[in-house]
């Protein structure tokens, strides 16, 4: 996950700004920069690779100025070469920019007709040029980030420093987290507060669409209508690589909300959008003679593998079997030759997990790997790894890795299907584009956050609790039921919605929820009949659909919660929201350890 760290200071500053970024390092990155106003120029050092590089690149050439933005960076299309690392700068203007700009073709296509020239193959590049071009108008900064913040489409956060205005930096976030920091004549920005926490303590967090102007002596921030606004000064308590919960109740709030920007991020290391293709982390690795893939996992990611099963067969024609980690190896399974064995583990160190890789890898299967520690055992006994992008996940119940991990299974489903010839160039772009859409959807479905924390208290009464799904949405029923067993110790069950009339039908009455997860699509109609069973017996329907599926169920439904409408394939992996809102408004209702749930340990090291 990208990291910001800016400093307007009374002193030189990269090498604050170098340790900042090292604060940030847990995130992960492949690139790093550090870019400085000074004497009426912007000046930068960028390096590919870890921050040994840049920092050697600094000792051999100073960087000198008491302004400066820094940035670590995973790379996008184009690999992780100085280009495409940040800051970037476009006549007068250095951006950093974390997330993403889903928008940036069209925008990058009228900068390019206005006579731009861009230097980067990166999406971020657009948000300097566009900055700078107002400023050439005649705009005065905060004039032209006004200007520029409602054109760009997506989540990210910014940081963007002027060569005329040594005494600025602006800041500014749409789903993506940022920080601003307040010290004595000297103001900061950053990504989080472990990453100001050497600078100082007292900070506040912006809300959703802020943007705030620094100054050395002040700092103004104004809302997404650019009204000013207050925000808290909170002391962040930070010290040493505490982990932070920001403005939130608990990490797990902290890390639903944080879905946009690392879902952005996942992607953006698999999609190529200006090409529209999908690309792996390691490009040579043929999968063209791939006969068959085993998936292995345990918990939250096994269904993330009952999702990929769905993408796999219908993509790329290539049968499936999926197993649990901790039954695989007892069932003695047969693998054939030219087998793709896949593993899906949050930390990379699940036990079960892990025999079952090493038993695949004698069984001569291909490994390959989703997990979000590239450094764990699982990653480093993999042939292929796919990492995740979601950063550290401090609650026990899992979520932004969840949705993470559907991100790169998608990509790998559709790669696979390319490779074995299933895919066509127009196929994969749409693939490219719907994924691309992702990290706004997931935005738009935690606007109804207050709408979901206003059923919490019906269903938290309640004994047991019934999840519906068909289709990619079955998996979805199976985890949001796991979440709300998981956090508020709720008795809850998912279902594929067809089985309900095959014995789990016995169980309704008056006072079982039954959560329906019935997006409308070519399954909406089945599931909604299902859900009519349901009603007919006197149980208490809360429907998840979009505008269109809530309107063709008609009346009868206790609640609704309201979806934005999506394509398909990116379905399962914006409907994770408000299965996990709900399981976290019902913990906090129930008053439960949101964080660290009674029995429960974030990473299983034993079988």
């Amino acid at each position: 996950m990208c990291g910001i760290v800016g400093i307007l200071g009374n002193a030189p500053v990269a090498d604050r700004l170098l340790a900042g970024l090292k604060r940030l390092e847990y995130r992960g990155y492949d690139s790093a920069g550090i870019c400085t106003a000074h004497d009426g120029e912007l000046d930068r050092r960028r390096a590919p690779g870890k921050l040994s590089n840049l920092a050697e690149r600094l000792a051999a050439d100073p960087l000198p100025g008491i302004v400066g933005i820094a940035h670590t960076r995973w790379a996008t299309h184009g690999g992780p070469t100085e280009d495409n690392a940040h800051p970037h700068i476009a006549g007068d203007v250095s951006v950093v920019h974390n997330g993403i700009i889903e928008n940036f073709k069209p925008l990058r296509d009228e900068l390019i007709a206005d006579g731009r020239t861009f230097l980067s193959q990166t999406d971020s590049e657009v948000v300097a040029h566009l900055i700078d071009r107002e400023v050439q108008r005649g705009a005065a900064p905060r004039e032209a980030v006004a200007a520029v913040l409602p054109r760009l489409h997506g989540a990210f956060a910014l940081g963007v420093l002027f060569r005329n205005d040594p005494d600025l930096l602006i800041g500014a976030r749409i789903g993506a987290p940022l920080t601003v920091g307040y010290g004595e004549g000297e103001n900061y920005l950053g990504s989080d507060a472990h990453a100001l926490a050497p600078l100082t303590q007292r900070i506040a967090y912006l809300d959703e669409g802020d943007w705030a102007v620094i100054t050395r002596d002040a700092v103004e921030i104004y809302d997404r209508d650019n009204n000013p606004v207050e925000r808290p000064v909170v002391n962040s308590g930070v010290f040493g690589h505490a982990a932070d919960k920001g403005n939130h109740r608990h990490f797990m709030q902290k890390e639903i909300y944080e879905q946009p920007v690392v879902v952005a991020q996942t992607l953006r290391s698999y999609l190529q959008r200006m090409e529209g293709h999908v690309t792996l982390p390691i490009p040579d690795n043929d999968l063209s003679d791939v006969r068959r893939v085993t998936i292995v996992a345990c918990g939250t990611s096994f269904y993330a593998g009952m999702v990929a099963r769905y993408w796999f067969e219908q993509f790329a024609r290539v049968p499936v079997d999926l197993d649990v980690a901790s039954e695989f190896r007892y069932r003695e399974p047969v693998m054939e030759a030219g087998g793709l064995a896949l593993f899906i583990s949050q930390s990379g160190e699940t036990a079960d997990t892990l025999a079952a890789l090493r038993h695949a890898r004698r069984e001569g299967q291909r490994i390959a790997v989703v997990c979000n520690v590239p450094t764990s055992s699982m990653a480093r006994e993999a042939d292929i790894l796919l990492p995740t992008h979601a950063g550290p996940e401090i609650g026990v119940a899992s979520t932004k890795a969840f949705t993470c991990q559907l991100a790169v299974l998608a990509a790998l489903a559709a790669n696979l299907a390319r490779a074995k010839g299933k895919l066509s160039d127009a196929e994969e772009r749409d693939i490219v584009r719907h994924l691309a859409e992702a990290p706004a959807a997931i935005n738009g479905a935690l606007a109804y956050d207050e709408t979901i924390e206003a059923m919490a208290g019906s269903v938290a009464g309640a004994r047991d609790v019934l999840y519906l799904g068909r289709g990619t949405d079955y998996p979805l029923a199976l985890e949001g039921a796991l979440k709300l067993k998981e956090i508020s110790y709720i008795h809850a069950e998912g279902y594929a919605a067809g089985e309900m009339k095959h014995g789990p039908i016995a169980l309704i009455d008056d006072q079982v929820p039954v959560i329906v997860i019935a997006p409308s699509g070519p399954l909406f109609e089945k599931t909604v009949s299902n859900m009519q069973e349901v009603r007919a017996r006197g149980g208490r329907v809360i429907l998840i659909s979009d505008y269109d599926g809530i309107q063709a169920a008609g009346e009868g439904c206790e609640a609704t919660i309201t979806m934005p409408k999506v394509h398909p394939l990116i379905a399962p992996i914006v409907y994770a929201v408000p299965v996990q809102l709900l399981a976290y408004h019902v913990a906090v209702a129930k008053g439960t350890d949101v964080d660290q749930p009674r029995n429960l340990a974030k990473s299983v090291t034993v079988e």
